[in-house]
């Protein structure tokens, strides 16, 4: 019987890769639901080529533009609405904190949620956690890295585990000084060496905030503390993550950058079946090099090591900070190191304190963006 499947997201990145995989696997999926912010052109055309049974938008869209038979969904709660039906998977590629709302409604059907985004895990930390319990839904990650956690994890019990090595390409300016820094273009930020991405994610990887996010988000998922969560350097993209286990080995992923791969098996775990992906030629990646990733340089990292430990909320405005800079950022209302300027006075300022309620995830949120913006106000006097 097939699987039912609702891409959340479906016309970014990670949403159109998805679209791809279950292209390749019809006989085995079919396509329940799609969902998208606001671009509603590439969404009509992906609803005329799959002919689902719900579309969801944000936008009000023309209800005729659609397949017969399909249902429109739209509004601000078009996300979570869609992420509500019963299906067996549920894929969230929306990127940023406006995913923690779909995550939490997704939930109570028990279902499957493979998932690509960083900022609802970092954010919803001990709801998120609390709710799958109470529903028996299963959570799977798609990012590479966390994907690779996942699989090398299968080796060994938890108590063997001595850490998590998340690896990151470093992006383009890891061998660059913080002062050469300063002056990078946006046109220079969004040239990513290895992986092609939405640009807030591909902003993320070059100030590694993106790899800040993932150590945060490597604890929420497998539950180890910052002591037990390393990060290194690697260039070429090839080794995804490592576990080291109490026995000295390091079980490691290594496949081509290609982001079907940890997609499809999202979708298809335990199973491995055939993907689209190229196999990986050893013999021609055999330069695969190594980097600490030092936090005292890396501040993006130090920053997020220090809200992961404190915890009260310091992850939120972590994530929250980090959107809001990097939207000055886009703007050009700040530099490129500015971004980590604006995230550690937010953090400076922020009085941590329990996170018990959706409610206090939207206040933490609210406050980390505000303190963002009058850091930029007061730059700018």
């Amino acid at each position: 019987m097939k699987q039912t499947v609702i891409v959340l997201g479906s016309t970014g990145s990670i949403g159109r890769q998805t679209l791809e995989v279950l292209q390749m696997h019809r006989d085995r999926f079919t396509l329940l639901g799609l969902c998208a912010d606001r671009d509603s052109e590439t969404l009509r055309k992906q609803a005329a080529e799959w002919k689902p049974k719900y579309v969801a938008c944000r936008e009000n869209a023309d209800r005729t533009a659609y397949p017969d038979g399909t249902e429109l969904l739209t509004g601000e709660d078009a996300s979570a609405r869609i992420a509500a039906i019963p299906c067996d998977v549920a894929v969230l590629a929306i990127s940023g904190f406006a995913a923690l709302k779909p995550l939490l409604a997704a939930i109570p059907n028990g279902k499957r949620i493979a998932i690509a985004n960083k900022e609802s895990l970092v954010c919803g930390g001990d709801l998120v956690r609390k709710a799958l319990n109470q529903y028996g839904a299963e959570l799977i990650p798609i990012d590479s890295e966390q994907s690779a956690l996942f699989q090398c994890l299968q080796n060994g019990r938890r108590s063997e585990v001595r850490r998590l090595i998340l690896t990151a390409s470093g992006g383009p300016f890891f061998r660059k000084t913080r002062e050469e820094c300063k002056n990078v273009s946006l046109r220079e930020a969004l040239n990513h060496p290895t992986w092609n991405m939405g640009r807030k994610i591909t902003l993320d990887s070059a100030t590694l905030f993106n790899k800040g996010l993932e150590i945060i988000e490597a604890s929420r998922l497998f539950g180890f503390g910052a002591d037990q969560i390393g990060v290194l350097i690697h260039p070429q993209s090839i080794v995804h993550s490592m576990v080291e286990y109490c026995d000295g080995s390091v079980i490691a992923n290594l496949a081509v950058p290609d982001m079907r791969l940890p997609i499809q098996y999202a979708l298809t775990y335990p199973e491995r079946i055939g993907s689209p992906v190229n196999a990986l030629d050893l013999i021609a990646s055999h330069d695969l090099e190594f980097f600490a990733a030092d936090p005292g340089r890396f501040g993006a990292l130090r920053l997020a090591y220090d809200a992961l430990r404190t915890e009260g909320g310091c992850p939120i405005v972590y994530n929250g900070a980090n959107e809001q800079a990097a939207s000055c950022y886009f703007a050009n209302q700040i530099g490129f190191t500015e971004i980590e300027t604006c995230v550690e006075a937010a953090l400076e300022a922020y009085v941590p304190h329990p996170i018990t309620s959706i409610e206090a995830i939207w206040d933490a949120d609210a406050e980390a963006r505000a303190l963002v913006r009058q850091f930029v106000e007061r730059k700018k006097q």
